[in-house]
């Protein structure tokens, strides 16, 4: 299932993406009764609902699988305007840093160190105001020279918990999605931590929307790609993480609850801009296209 948060006519919804068509979770559009609540508007409201959310949106595409939907609940993909996700997180995005081996051995040789792969999950946090949409202008806000991206598969909590066991992580996944953790190197070196380089506004583009966890088999095998005004600048495979998902979750939330709605971004491969020589950071005009097989494409001008 495909759940979008999109804007049409001038109001802000969530629906189930079907091919070229988004189905409105409106009850009052689509004639269908379901359990009252916010969640049919708000995307942490929907996920926060649990198995009901789920099982209304269920009703909603079988009903219009049959022809039972009204017209006012059903739009054209391309006339709407697709926001993130979850554009209201419920506190900030978690992250994983040096995930991927060739990343790690990428960062070593360009900063002359030789910490390689760590003992433990490297974490860090985006601030919920980096959120950003897709089709969304990225900006450095002239404080950065060295504007960069990084293609990251998403993952959004639905069972909230605390001390989940490997074994147990899976059950609390709602969804996937893509993230570009993007970075200013430059602030990143100069505040010596990575936070304040990594939560300038805009700087978490996501979408374009959840896919839920159902409709993914494990271990994870997925294709990830990023792009610079068409050239290939990233290619790698959830597969070669080093922390899988499972251990993610299991080490995060070690005397940490994770809620309902947390997303966790989970690291990105080897070809980020400041790897290459010299340094390929990102300008205005280009245009950053981060794609993951089975989620879709996430695609943002810089400006």
């Amino acid at each position: 299932m495909k759940l979008a948060t999109y804007r049409a006519h001038g109001e802000e919804r969530i629906g189930l993406v079907m091919q070229d068509l988004v189905v409105a979770l409106a009850p009052e559009l689509n004639g269908l009764t379901l359990p009252p609540g916010n969640w049919s508007r708000d995307m942490l409201a929907f996920i926060q609902a649990q198995e009901s959310g789920l099982e209304a949106a269920g009703r909603v595409q079988q009903a219009f699988e049959r022809g039972l939907v009204k017209d006012a609940a059903v739009s054209e993909l391309a006339s709407v305007e697709l926001l993130a996700p979850l554009l209201r997180p419920v506190r900030n995005i978690f992250c994983v840093g040096r995930n991927y081996r060739e990343h790690v051995e990428e960062g070593d040789r360009v900063w002359k160190g030789a910490a390689g792969v760590s003992e433990a999950c490297i974490f860090f946090t985006k601030a919920t105001t980096a959120v950003n949409h897709p089709g969304k202008p990225i900006t450095g806000y002239g404080l950065t020279r060295e504007l960069d991206y990084e293609c990251e598969l998403g993952v959004v909590i639905g069972r909230g918990g605390r001390d989940i066991a490997r074994e147990d992580a899976l059950k609390h996944v709602f969804a996937y999605t893509i993230v570009n953790d993007v970075t200013a190197r430059d602030l990143q070196q100069s505040h010596r931590q990575w936070f304040k380089g990594k939560s300038l506004d805009g700087f978490c583009p996501m979408g374009p929307w959840l896919v839920t966890a159902d409709e993914f088999s494990h271990p994870l095998a997925l294709e990830m790609r990023l792009t610079v005004n068409g050239e290939l600048r990233q290619r790698m495979n959830t597969r070669d993480m080093i922390w899988d998902i499972p251990a993610i979750i299991e080490s995060l939330s070690r005397g940490l609850t994770l809620l309902p709605g947390d997303i966790i971004a989970t690291g990105t491969g080897a070809g980020c801009g400041f790897a290459f020589d010299p340094p390929r950071f990102l300008r205005p005009g280009d245009v950053v296209r981060a794609e993951i097989e089975h989620i879709g494409i996430l695609e943002n001008p810089v400006v």
